[in-house]
């Protein structure tokens, strides 16, 4: 077949297609519209020039790619014969794609060119590999990994740290260091595998395994050459010094970033300030600042979040002003940092102050600056502001489609968090029935469990805690604070079944995290269920203690009347301060007093309370002095007691004259009493505490005038005295009694074995003490009316149900009637049990006739 054009003609064709595209590459280079590189080819096509030569399509490539017409540049390259040189393209489709986060299409472009019959290179990879784990996919991203093994580029060290941080924001750290690890035994990890496998440890949150690679990096040798820090290395490295406060390591990283003048780098610097300024070190950071020639928002922030972390206000809200005359426009960082510190440190009413200020600079909140004002509000009890924040919440930012499901989760979880510490349990309780069991987070459970914990429905608490743990066989795994508040939970109600049952859920999942966290709250339930051996048990056990396990366990020997063995413990802990860092603060020494008071250690208490400002340089506040007015006055001496009130730097609260009125009840002072009653009313005390110790005082001594003018008051203001109680553990749960009771279906059997009780310790020399029957009738009737006392009752049960040998655990959530305390006295002379009551006031542990209280109750 003749050929369509003879030789000659042929190659001045070839001359002219040539001359043409040089002539279009240079107006293209002139021109960037769109429309004139359409014509080109338009041309080229009309021509039949455009599929007469590959790299003159590669430039055609390249002009839609210049004009941002990838589909355009895709249609022509899918007409290019693959060569190892064309992939250039191919690699610039894919890359743009990932920069504009257009992730599923680069990876539709890596699929499309490879069923052309493109093979992928060393600088593919990266960007398919880093498309894989910013959507993130682990499944796809170790696909590929696979692929590149296939085709050999394992031992490309770009290949290999886009694999490792594939891995890492996958959240496969054991295979992003599995892939660092080969690279350095081949010798090609480079600083970027280095600051990749760093920047793994450290979104995984393992600050101290970052900061070991870190000084393994720099002290590795990459043949002859020694690797060294770079402006990333140092802006990875830095946060995780900051994270576990290694300030002297952090000063080390600073002197280096001085020596090798990467302290030009501004996000080498703000890293640096950032550091000093978590580590509560202002005035370094603030020296680094002044330093800093270029500064932007972000350094401005972290001076503001610093001072607010330790609590500096003044020079927080002095830099936001600087900034203002810095024209630095303040972002909602600035503002959530002061907001934030100071709901951390529990100023409440500052941190809506700023709030207030930040809405009027006009800008807006975001989660964190939510969750902190709720924290805020939390704090101070401000139920009015926290919901005035729950309204701005639903107009501003519930209704937001596109919101983030962990983001309301976390406002949802903070406002049943701030409902429940206002002491508004029902309206946490709505917003918790409102978010479906299965959204529900652990945070989410253990804001109710807490809620309820902290504000007297101990029941309920631990009736969420064991739906949380078995709803619909998804249960929901606890953490340390869900575990601590139910404990909490147990030691309010004395429920010590309970609470080793958690004990042994605890040691069954063997709780890692937190364990002194843990161990503490253990202790806690333990003391306050009555098993003072246990506790003691743990905490002779424990590795690791700090000042709450010794407090702990000191306050339960003292509620147990223990003081002596509480002094001896105090002592253990003065001697462990130099050695473990222990501060004995003013907290330690409320607890010394107060086990003081309950044994009768008059002496030993007053010297502690002067000790306390002599040797250990600490003020006595009004905790310290309730303590020294309960100590004389448990002991009678009521004189002391008053001096004492007399002589206080500050105006008495009204715990002082509760304190005081305790003791005038135990001690028949009707004259006194009247006197703490009066102080109390005018400090606006008017609860039924007050108005009952009164009254039982005047009943005590036969002012039945006095008692009907008391409970005519009461009534008057409308105060009704809380109903007295008393529970006992049974062999199924827990049984509560009141005064009178016969509601129980075995009533005629504990009122059978309560009379033959009273009828055994007659025989001992028991006399009813009348003047604990708060009724003016007749001394029989006065008789019956003691027999029907809730705790007696609560005892006859414990007798009738409790396993010879095994103690009777009663909870009382009044102090004891004085006349059941001397009827439990004589009644455990006469029982194989050891009764343990716990009062409002204090544990008796009656044994052998005698009790633990030795009268101080």
């Amino acid at each position: 077949m003749r050929h369509p054009f003879p030789p000659l003609h042929f190659k001045r064709l070839h001359r002219q297609l040539l001359a043409f595209f040089s002539t279009a590459a240079h107006v293209f280079e002139k021109c960037s519209s769109l429309n004139k590189v359409k014509l080109l080819h338009q041309q080229l096509t009309v021509k039949g020039l455009a599929a007469s030569d590959s790299r003159e399509l590669q430039k055609l490539v390249g002009m839609y790619i210049s004009c941002d017409a990838p589909s355009h540049a895709l249609v022509v390259l899918s007409r290019v014969q693959p060569s190892p040189s064309s992939l250039f393209w191919w690699n610039s489709l894919i890359r743009r794609a990932v920069r504009l986060h257009l992730l599923d299409h680069a990876l539709e472009l890596y699929h499309g060119m490879q069923s052309l019959g493109w093979r992928p290179d060393g600088y593919t990879f990266p960007f398919i590999l880093k498309a894989c784990g910013e959507l993130p996919s682990f499944r796809r991203g170790s696909s590929f990994h696979g692929v590149v093994c296939i085709l050999g580029y394992e031992s490309n060290v770009f290949v290999g740290n886009a694999l490792v941080a594939m891995y890492d924001r996958c959240g496969d750290l054991d295979s992003a260091r599995q892939v660092f690890d080969e690279m350095i035994d081949t010798e090609i990890a480079d600083v970027i595998s280095w600051n990749s496998i760093i920047s793994a440890y450290m979104h995984s949150g393992d600050s101290k395994k970052a900061v070991h690679m870190f000084y393994r990096m720099t002290s590795n040798k990459k043949g002859k050459t020694q690797l060294r820090a770079d402006a990333v290395s140092l802006v990875n490295i830095l946060p995780a010094l900051a994270s576990v406060h290694a300030s002297s390591q952090g000063k080390e990283a600073h002197a280096y970033a001085l020596r090798t003048h990467l302290t030009d780098d501004l996000f080498v610097s703000n890293a640096i300030v950032d550091m000093y300024a978590k580590c509560g070190l202002m005035d370094d950071a603030n020296k680094v600042f002044e330093r800093m020639e270029l500064k932007d928002v972000v350094t401005w922030n972290a001076m503001v979040t610093g001072y607010s972390k330790i609590g500096r206000f003044e020079d927080a809200l002095g830099f936001i002003e600087k900034m203002g005359g810095e024209k630095i426009e303040l972002n909602v960082v600035t503002w959530s940092a002061v907001i934030a510190g100071y709901a951390q440190i529990g100023h409440g009413h500052e941190a809506l102050d700023v709030f207030r200020q930040m809405i009027i600079s006009g800008s807006e909140p975001n989660v964190i600056t939510l969750v902190s004002l709720l924290s805020g509000c939390a704090c101070v009890g401000s139920l009015l502001h926290g919901k005035e924040i729950h309204c701005h919440v639903i107009k501003k930012f519930l209704k937001i489609n596109n919101i983030d499901h962990g983001e309301e989760q976390m406002v949802i979880n903070s406002l049943i968090d701030m409902y429940a510490k206002c002491k508004s349990a029902d309206l946490a309780r709505k917003l918790f029935d409102s978010v479906l069991p299965l959204n529900r987070n652990v945070v989410t459970w253990t804001s109710m469990i807490g809620g309820y914990s902290q504000h007297g429905e101990a029941n309920e608490a631990l009736h969420i805690f064991s739906q949380m743990l078995n709803y619909r066989n998804t249960p929901t795994t606890p953490n340390s604070y869900t575990i601590s508040c139910a404990l909490m939970a147990c030691a309010r109600l004395a429920n010590l079944r309970l609470g080793k049952q958690i004990h042994g859920y605890i040691l069954r999942t063997q709780f890692h995290s937190d364990v002194l966290f843990i161990h503490n709250s253990l202790i806690d339930m333990y003391v306050k269920s009555g098993d003072l051996e246990t506790a003691r048990l743990i905490f002779n056990t424990m590795e690791q203690k700090n000042t709450v396990s010794w407090t702990s366990l000191m306050t339960g020997y003292g509620m147990h009347g223990c003081g002596d063995q509480a002094l001896e413990l105090f002592t253990g802990m003065k001697d462990s301060d130099s050695d473990s860092g222990l501060e004995i603060d003013g907290v330690t020494f409320i607890v010394i007093l107060y086990a003081c008071s309950h044994s009768g250690l008059v002496n030993q208490g007053l010297e502690y309370f002067n000790t306390m400002t002599t040797k250990y340089k600490i003020v006595p506040n009004v905790e310290h002095y309730v303590c020294m007015v309960d100590l004389f006055g448990r002991a009678g001496q009521l004189d002391k007691a008053v001096e004492m009130i007399q002589t206080m730097p500050m105006d008495p609260s009204p715990a002082v004259w509760v304190a005081l009125l305790g003791s005038c009840r135990v001690h028949t002072n009707v004259k006194l009493a009247e006197y703490a009653c009066n102080k109390l009313l005018k400090l606006g005390c008017e609860n039924d505490g007050t108005y009952t110790l009164l009254s039982n005082i005047y009943a005590n001594t036969k002012r039945w005038k006095d008692v009907s003018k008391i409970r005519y008051l009461m009534k008057d203001s409308g105060i009704r005295k809380r109903p007295g109680w008393s529970c006992v553990q049974g062999k199924t749960g827990v049984v509560t009694f009141y005064v009178g009771d016969k509601d129980h279906p075995r009533s005629d059997e504990i009122y059978g074995v309560l009379g033959e009780l009273i009828d055994g310790i007659k025989g001992l020399g028991y006399v009813p003490d009348t003047s604990f029957a708060l009724h003016d009738v007749d001394d029989e009737e006065k008789s019956d009316l003691l027999v029907e006392h809730s705790e007696k009752l609560a005892l006859a049960y414990g007798v009738l149900t409790t396993s010879l040998g095994q103690p009777i655990r009663i909870t009382k959530n009044l102090r004891v009637c004085g006349d059941c305390h001397v009827a439990m006295v004589y009644i455990s002379k006469i029982i194989e049990h050891e009764i343990i009551l716990r009062d409002a006031s204090r544990f008796h542990h009656f044994k052998n006739g005698s009790c633990s209280c030795k009268g101080y109750w």
